[in-house]
């Protein structure tokens, strides 16, 4: 399966309280973190809501770390 690695890249600061509870639970909790995530159809709507904050990468499967 494909993977994701998604950075935080700009503040949530101003955002709506779903906006920052969904950066919380795709796993960021600091400004310039990374996670990697599988590439599901739930991980690409929670990418969605908050587009404006993060950058998402496509992992290869040997760099998943």
């Amino acid at each position: 399966m494909a993977k994701l690695r998604i950075t935080y890249t700009k503040s949530a600061i101003g955002c709506s309280v779903d906006q920052k509870e969904t950066i919380k639970s795709i796993g960021l909790r600091k400004l310039n973190s990374s996670v990697v995530r599988d590439d599901t159809p739930t991980v690409r709507g929670m990418i969605f809501k908050v587009r404006h904050l993060v950058t998402v990468q496509e992992v290869a499967e040997g760099e998943a770390r």
